[in-house]
């Protein structure tokens, strides 16, 4: 019996910790109340980062924009990033998908972002093309209309224009959902890039199964920018993440692993707990 007294003892006090961090919102941030708590810590928006892994400057079938503080993930995010360069680098070899922040080292607020802060965020500019189809280096956050366009310099001699590169654009979305480091939440970007990479991604015979699954997580922010000159890349928490802090703050797809769930105990439980003289203290 003593054994039952203590897992239900250890049930009892993780509820009492999950009560704690609901009403406070501890698990947001550092605190001696959630010593256990690491990783990406909070939710996307409010929330820290500890442990981190950095993105190194330059990679297969990647660089980062900007090398700077901003290059720090989770192992998994990171991990993912360089699996999906690395696969379109393969399949459709060419310039390099520009990456451009993640998070500062520790997390938290950074400029520029209302997210960014527990390490599981990340800019990606898009794969581009001249006119004329030939791949070309990203030449930064340059907006991209409905007709696949965008003007990336207008000078004396005239205005430079690059093309969506739908191929490339298409298998990164494809290698980010089928990374086996992590599970994507979201894809933020505008509604007619995702139009775009959906048509040709239908029109090239793709998986219907994948395409549904790229149509749920590529999503138009509300009461944000549209997200037309980069894809934001959101990845969920991992069950084992959730245990130690980290907060989704968004959907669980269907094809997603369930979350960890806490069973409360039941009344016989609890009254067997009371009645243990050998239980360890709370």
């Amino acid at each position: 019996m003593r054994k039952i007294g203590v897992d239900v003892a250890a049930g009892l006090r993780a509820a009492a910790a999950s009560a704690l961090i609901a009403v406070t919102s501890c698990s947001r941030v550092p605190s001696p109340l959630t010593p256990a708590f690491h990783g990406s810590v909070g939710l996307p928006y409010q929330g820290v980062l500890d442990g981190a892994s950095q993105l190194p400057p330059i990679g297969n079938g990647y660089r980062l924009l900007r090398p700077s503080g901003r290059s720090y993930g989770t192992a998994s995010l990171v991990s993912t990033i360089r699996f999906a360069a690395s696969e379109v680098a393969r399949q459709r070899p060419g310039p390099p998908l520009v990456v451009g922040d993640l998070s500062a080292p520790g997390g938290g607020q950074i400029t520029n972002h209302r997210s960014h802060r527990t390490g599981r965020d990340v800019d990606l500019l898009f794969y581009v093309t001249t006119l004329a189809g030939a791949p070309v280096e990203s030449p930064g956050f340059i907006p991209f209309g409905a007709d696949s366009l965008a003007m990336a310099h207008a000078g004396p001699h005239g205005r430079l224009w690059v093309r969506f590169d739908l191929a490339r654009n298409w298998l990164l979305v494809k290698a980010l959902l089928s990374a086996p480091s992590s599970e994507i939440l979201w894809i933020f970007v505008s509604r007619p890039i995702e139009a775009l990479i959906t048509e040709y991604a239908f029109a090239l015979g793709e998986d219907p199964v994948l395409v549904w699954q790229a149509e749920n997580v590529m999503l138009q922010p509300r009461n944000a920018l549209p997200h037309d000159d980069h894809f934001h890349v959101r990845i969920a928490c991992s069950p084992d993440e959730a245990v130690a802090g980290c907060e989704d703050g968004g959907p669980q797809w269907p094809w997603r692993a369930p979350a960890p769930s806490l069973d409360w105990p039941d009344h016989d439980s609890v009254e067997a707990l009371i009645d243990t003289p050998e239980l360890p203290p709370l």
